[in-house]
């Protein structure tokens, strides 16, 4: 049976995507819901493949796509010109000429509807074009061609490119819709896309038809409208200086007026947010509108499209208590620097974690492997609800100042939202976390690792070292363990050896850091700025910095080997990965590879997610650093040497120090100041002997993996990695046929097989999403239940131009900006600065060439401040959207003493969701 050409929008029903594509779709639903939605009709995707098809050549343009990599502007669009040459030059049928005139009754606007647009996951906002006020047969048949062509948009396909959609999958329908002659139009947004927050219109109205509005040639009236109540709690009036009106002989003309007054009515916003609410509720999901009203007061609905940029308001597990009233998320994933989804293994094993880490605080866990019940989950990152903390008089007071030293400026959101009466002390008493914290203490020996570490820093490395050797000792599987075996061990494992390494070790630490604290404030006033951070320059016992220091190493000796430094400095790291596994590169290359690999292959870049691949199994972003490390030829400037001249610098400012202090109180300095270097470098071990933990258990599950695969249940190993262990042991002890999945619980990130579901599906699934998420640039450090993003709310503006953070390495340096989103296969010339939005220690080897750092994450005591300390170089942390800001290749200033970085510019780029000015192109009509 053939597809219709065309159909009216009461035909139209939310599973006819494919044939109508995104904006089609949604005015079908919209119509059947009984929204006021101007009558039309849809040429459907059928027409499109019929005049396409006739033309071979376009298959040509999908190889040279496929062909061509998203950041290859240039290529794309010349691509892109061709397929639109090729599209306007396809005759169109007789039959599809005819249905096409039929439909055209009166001015109309003639309106592309792709099948990748609109969708809950990419709107793909503004990327086709729209003809309005199109009168006349033949002059609606042109406009839909030039629709069909509007699929081949430089911006269309760049945006396809960028967001990973084959152009082979996509095609057009063209929406022809009855023209509204409107008085007022605009856009409404049911949630705010600037702070986030949900059931709050934003609402942009200009006099005229939307598309002042909505391609940024006016500035609009602004209103801001609680859905709830109905109460406008933002009014801002634009200029409104033109309009755009429809002509008698068809198309527009763009007016100037004199608009004064808004020109809204309050009971005109009223019923805007009322719509509003109501196509949100229809949808289940927050929506993106376009409206209009007439000379006769009607208000119309002309678009609606999900808005894509919210980040999801974090869930609980359905088993969770309910939470009752406002509550507070904090990132723990954007604290570790993990910006990628986790994936549903990572989550659950970190669940697991979570839920150890809470019986040991006295928390009931009715079911360890969903974790602790403060747990929470939002685009495939974990969340902490930290209300009960706020809502503490200890947890408000402490919480922040550790947030001072790790994630400076989630401590400064913190504090404001402590002040926020939605979130007043409810436990006064200090008792109860006296309690658990005096508990904790004892039953791990605390107070007495701490006076032990102090007395003999010797003894506490010994201690360090022991536990790590029972830890490994521990870790491995009998060769002939059975798959349910092997679970059983990871199971085991996460729950018994992860969390004990944190208070076995980690006090050691923390007296090294009371001693820094003591001495500086001791010293007062004594100490000029940046001094007491150089003391912790050229920190030993560090195993991040060993790590680094290593592979410098490994770079050293193999410039000693001319053909293989060539190698290096000539063949793409994937290659040479690929001839690493082969055991066919150079012998200075393939032995300090595997002997760096044999103690920190466990590491990864996002590496508390067990299902990232760990360096051993995938070096190629090691083997890319190395060849970095071979481009530095200034002895001065080598790693190493700067190393030891940190430690010499600090142990000078040490003697400095306390000679300036005198008497007692310098002794005391020199005593305290020593030990903080002696045991403050163990700080990073306990997550080290973690990730080794993980890299362990990886092994084991990939090992599970290979045996499913096998039984033809996954596709591959890694496959194992996207689903939960709860799924896993389900697969396994149920023996199901080769692509039937089990009954099992529901998964963290995705939802839950209904007990027949294919799991080789299930796994595609995920990482669809995951590559989805993955995409996705901003992430707020603390949301609200309502979707606030406080940081948003309160954003401070930086002062002449200079983007401020918090000060973490000493000193200044002026150098080129090298933006870096993700460190695999980054490249960073000696001397750049690095800009990035946080760091975990598979980040560290770029530091060793970079001349200074500036991250978005981050407090004076983060991972990425300790490093770039130890090395050097001048550093600023919790620098707001940095590598928004930041164009690589610019030069920069930062001032690691003063928190300061200074750009050519500080643009103030819109926030995701928001509609840029300057617009968006024809796309964006709303007549």
């Amino acid at each position: 049976m053939n597809a219709p050409l065309i159909l009216e929008f009461h035909e139209i029903g939310a599973d006819a995507l494919p044939l109508v594509g995104g904006k089609a779709a949604n005015l079908g639903v919209l119509t059947a819901a009984g929204l006021p939605v101007p009558p039309g009709r849809c040429v459907t995707t059928e027409a499109y493949r019929r005049v396409t098809e006739r033309s071979g050549s376009l298959e040509a343009v999908f190889d040279s796509l496929e062909a061509t990599p998203a950041t290859d502007t240039r290529g794309l669009g010349e691509l892109a010109a061709m397929a639109r040459k090729i599209i306007l030059d396809a005759p169109v049928p007789d039959d599809i000429a005819e249905a096409v005139r039929r439909g055209a009754r009166g001015p109309v606007a003639v309106r592309s509807s792709a099948t990748a647009e609109d969708l809950p996951h990419a709107s793909f906002a503004g990327q086709q074009d729209t003809y309005l006020n199109v009168i006349g047969p033949d002059a609606v048949l042109e406009a839909v061609r030039n629709c069909w062509a509007s699929l081949w948009t430089d911006r269309a396909v760049a945006y396809r490119a960028a967001n990973g959609i084959d152009h082979r999958t996509v095609r057009l329908a063209v929406v022809i819709q009855e023209m509204v002659r409107a008085e007022v139009a605009g856009v409404m947004f049911t949630a705010n896309p600037v702070t986030g927050r949900r059931r709050e219109a934003v609402i942009d109205a200009s006099p005229g038809l939307g598309e002042a509005v909505v391609s940024g040639a006016v500035n609009p009236d602004h209103f801001v409208v609680d859905i709830a109540t109905g109460r406008i709690t933002e009014r801002r009036l634009g200029d409104k200086l033109l309009a755009v009106r429809p002509l008698p002989e068809g198309g527009v003309e763009h007016v100037e007026t004199a608009a004064d007054g808004a020109c809204l009515t309050d009971e005109q916003i009223g019923a805007l947010a009322e719509l509003g609410g109501r196509v949100e509720d229809h949808y289940g999901a927050p929506q993106d509108t376009e409206w209009a009203i007439d000379g006769d007061g009607v208000l119309w609905l002309t678009q609606s499209r999900p808005i894509t940029t919210l980040f999801p308001i974090p869930r609980r597990l359905p088993t969770a208590p309910a939470p009752s009233g406002p509550r507070i998320y904090f990132s723990f994933s954007v604290a570790q620097g993990v910006y990628q989804p986790l994936t549903p293994m990572g989550q659950g094993v970190l669940r697991l974690v979570s839920s150890v880490a809470a019986g040991v605080y006295g928390i009931t866990v009715p079911d360890p492997r969903e974790g602790a019940p403060i747990l929470a989950v939002g685009g495939g990152r974990l969340f902490f609800d930290v209300t009960g903390v706020i809502r503490s008089r200890v947890g408000r007071t402490l919480a922040p100042r550790l947030l001072d030293l790790m994630e400076a400026r989630s401590a400064v959101v913190l504090r404001e939202l402590a002040r926020d009466p939605r979130f007043s002390v409810t436990q006064r008493s200090v008792r109860p976390a006296l309690r658990r914290v005096a508990r904790i203490a004892t039953r791990y020996r605390v107070p007495p690792r701490i006076v032990r570490a102090l007395l003999s820093p010797e003894a506490a490395h010994r201690d360090a070292a022991r536990v790590e050797a029972e830890l490994r000792a521990r870790l491995a599987s009998p060769e002939d363990a059975t798959p349910l075996e092997r679970l059983d061990l990871v199971e085991r494992t996460i729950a018994a050896k992860v969390f004990p390494v944190v208070p076995t070790i980690l006090p050691s630490a923390l007296a090294g850091l009371a001693m820094f604290g003591l001495a500086s404030r001791l010293l007062g006033d004594r100490a000029r700025p940046g001094e007491m951070l150089t003391v912790l320059r050229g920190l030993p016992h560090n195993v991040t910095t060993e790590m680094d220091l290593a592979l410098w190493d490994l770079a050293t000796r193999i410039r000693r080997d001319a053909e293989a430094a060539s190698l290096l400095l000539t063949t793409p790291a994937a290659d040479l990965a690929a001839r690493f596994h082969a055991g066919s590169l150079p012998a200075a290359v393939d032995g300090g590879l595997r002997e760096f690999l044999a103690t920190y292959g466990v590491r990864a870049v996002a590496e508390i997610d067990i299902g990232v691949p760990r360096w051993s199994e995938d070096p190629t972003h090691i083997i890319g650093v190395v060849a970095n490390y071979l481009r530095l030829d200034d002895p001065a400037l080598a790693p190493d040497a700067v190393f030891a001249a940190g430690a010499a610098e600090a142990a000078r400012t040490i003697t400095a120090l306390s000679t300036r202090a005198g008497g007692l109180r310098g002794r005391i300095v020199r005593f305290a100041l020593g030990r903080a270097r002696a045991l403050a470098g163990l700080r990073e071990l306990p997550k080290f002997l973690m990730v080794t933990t993980f890299a362990a258990m990886r092994a084991e599950l990939r090992t599970i993996g290979a045996e499913l695969t096998a039984r033809g249940v996954l596709d591959s190993p890694d496959g194992v990695f996207f689903l939960t262990l709860p799924e896993v042991r389900a697969a396994l002890t149920s023996a199901p046929g080769p692509d039937e999945a089990p009954a099992a619980p529901e998964p963290v990130s995705a939802s839950g097989p209904d007990g027949t579901r294919p799991l080789r599906a299930l796994v595609s699934e995920r990482r669809e999403e995951a590559a989805r998420e993955g995409r996705r640039r901003h992430l707020p450090r603390v949301i609200l239940s309502d979707g606030t993003e406080p940081e948003a709310v309160a954003a401070p503006a930086a002062a002449d131009g200079a983007l401020t953070g918090t000060p973490a390495s000493a000193g200044t340096v002026t150098g080129l900006a090298r933006v870096v989103l993700d460190p695999a296969g980054a490249h960073l010339e000696p001397g750049e600065i690095l800009v990035c939005p946080s760091t975990d220690p598979g980040w560290t080897p770029l530091f060793l060439t970079a001349g200074g750092l500036v991250m978005e994450m981050g407090g004076a005591n983060s991972h990425g401040a300790v490093v770039a300390r130890e090395y050097g170089i001048p550093a600023v942390v919790g620098v707001a959207r940095a590598t928004e800001r930041v164009d690589t290749g610019h030069e920069i200033t930062v001032d690691g003493t003063s928190g300061t970085v200074t750009t050519p510019r500080a643009s103030s780029r819109p926030p995701d969701g928001s509609r840029p000015a300057g617009g968006t192109g024809p796309g964006r009509a709303s007549g």
